[in-house]
């Protein structure tokens, strides 16, 4: 899931204006602030965040002067300011250059301690704590994102962005309105609440680390922000469940069950949360081990669901692989049935047809029709060379077709050929074209020998044709021109598939064919093959 364009720009400006209503709203209307003004600091605030995908660098430093311009004058503002400020700088450390994000980091850490800083108060190591966290945490974060460590096989990440948004709400609808009780700046314990809600987003990539943040996350609670102490359990028991479910080992699934079981029942006895007594008794931890089962459980019974769900899919994949072997086995199977009866009918009739013409030739050596048998007699010898390297070709794709025969040299024979036939052929090819690929010349060849035939066919003896080959940087160009008919055509038989295979043949080296009248009552018909140089 991907969202683009100006609809995630002005969700993000509605997001940031209504975050800093919500924590801001209860100051409206009051002698030091009104309405107009809190409202006029919200808009402010929150549209620079539909720029934040852009230019995450200027929305920074306007949010660096925005921030010091409220801590100024004492604006409630200024919470909101901070926080969406470190949130820029994490899209910073993700789309910009090592040197840009030390440089807004730098920016951040300075108008962060600018806003801790009060006039006659020392700055104690809390707020020297506060600034590099601020600093440190989101470009960090921004740098993972940007890295391929942790990435999950499937690219959907609907599921991460649903639990980041369940988090994010469950945190901080929980605990906002006491931000401003707890023991820090509300910045800093917001900006907290939100990243242990965001977190969630990534922790089926990284599960130990967001367990490890949680936990760390809570007990920070439970010294400065008591309020939030259900919430941060809740969080914790959400991620060992997914820790559970992502983890197959069991040693380190059960290592983070009994941290979580420790940690919640110190956690919530000191809080007071199962009863007056803060000691940790046996029944309280065992009933609280019972509790933990729960999402160790359900992580469990959903990676099983998941392997399940995965050897299904291979197994579907290996069938499909092996019904298009058998399809392919098949198919390769019938052609070459067709290619053995094609073989046995045609060699039949052809092999017949040369017996026939060697036979007439020997029993009349010096007849008028020696040289016309002799001829038919070597070119039903050449059909069946050539059918026998069909019948190779059909029984193995994958074979190349051998080219034993120099193009030219075969050009030149259907040449003679039909002029045996009665065409007068001009054949004119370019010393150049020596150089062009064997596969260009050896189509060529076969283009050629089609031409010639197709001009004997519709053209009859006796017809002007003119064959031209060249080569140039743009590859092999084939020209075939035969002039007006001498007389009226007795078509020959034709399938009329002459045309299309030699398109077909052109089309399969990446070239072009054109055929059509030309201005004086003939036929024009040009190739152009492109050779490697070309390509």
């Amino acid at each position: 899931m991907r969202w683009r364009g100006p609809v995630l720009d002005a969700l993000l400006i509605l997001a940031a204006i209504g975050f800093d209503v919500l924590t801001t709203w209860h100051t409206w209307g009051t002698s030091s602030a009104p309405v107009v003004i809190c409202a006029a600091f919200s808009v402010l605030a929150g549209v620079p965040m539909g720029f934040v995908r852009r230019w995450p660098v200027p929305v920074v430093g306007y949010l660096s002067g925005l921030l010091i311009i409220t801590d100024q004058i004492g604006a409630f503002t200024v919470n909101t300011v901070q926080m969406l400020l470190i949130a820029s700088l994490g899209v910073v450390a993700h789309r910009a250059r090592a040197l840009v994000v030390v440089g807004t980091a730098v920016l951040s850490a300075v108008v962060t301690g600018v806003n801790l800083a009060d006039p006659g108060h020392p700055f104690t190591a809390n707020a020297w704590l506060y600034c590099v966290g601020a600093v440190v945490l989101p470009v960090l974060i921004g740098g993972y994102l940007r890295g391929p460590a942790g990435r999950l096989p499937e690219r959907d990440i609907t599921l991460d962005v649903l639990m980041a948004g369940g988090g994010l709400t469950l945190t901080v609808l929980d605990t906002w309105t006491d931000w401003p009780a707890a023991g820090g700046p509300v910045w800093a314990i917001g900006s907290l609440a939100v990243l242990a809600g965001l977190s969630l987003g990534v922790a089926r990539r990284l599960p130990g680390l967001v367990f490890v943040l949680q936990v760390v996350l809570m007990l920070l609670a439970g010294q400065y922000f008591e309020a939030a102490t259900s919430t941060c359990v809740m969080l914790v028991l959400i991620s060992v469940g997914v820790f559970a479910m992502r983890v197959a080992s069991w040693f380190w699934t059960f290592v983070v069950y009994l941290v979580a079981v420790l940690v919640i029942a110190v956690f919530t006895a000191a809080m007071g949360m199962v009863g007056p007594s803060a000691a940790v008794q046996p029944t309280r931890v065992l009933v609280l081990m019972t509790l933990v089962v729960a999402p160790v459980a359900i992580g469990r019974y959903l990676q099983a669901r998941q392997a399940a769900d995965e050897a299904e899919r291979l197994r579907l994949r290996e069938s499909r692989r092996r019904t298009l072997a058998q399809v392919r086995a098949d198919q390769l199977a019938e052609r070459e049935s067709i290619a053995r009866e094609m073989h046995d009918t045609v060699a039949h009739h052809v092999g017949a047809m040369v017996l026939r013409a060697g036979a007439a030739r020997y029993a009349d050596p010096d007849g008028p029709s020696t040289q016309v048998l002799t001829d038919i007699r070597d070119t039903g010898h050449q059909v069946l060379e050539d059918l026998r390297g069909l019948l190779d070709l059909l029984r193995d794709p994958g074979k190349q077709p051998g080219l034993l025969t120099d193009p030219a040299a075969v050009m030149r024979q259907s040449a003679e050929r039909m002029s045996a036939a009665g065409l007068i052929v001009e054949l004119d090819i370019g010393p150049e074209v020596e150089q062009a690929p064997l596969v260009a010349r050896a189509s060529a060849a076969r283009i050629v020998q089609e031409g010639l035939t197709n001009v004997l066919k519709h053209a009859g003896p006796g017809t002007d044709v003119r064959v031209r080959l060249t080569a140039s940087p743009d590859g092999l160009a084939i020209e075939v021109r035969n002039g007006r008919p001498p007389a009226a055509v007795l078509g020959l038989p034709s399938s009329g598939q002459g045309l299309r295979g030699m398109r077909e043949r052109a089309h399969a080296l990446g070239g072009t064919l054109s055929a059509g009248p030309d201005d004086d009552g003939g036929w024009l018909l040009t190739v152009l093959l492109p050779t490697r140089q070309a390509a």
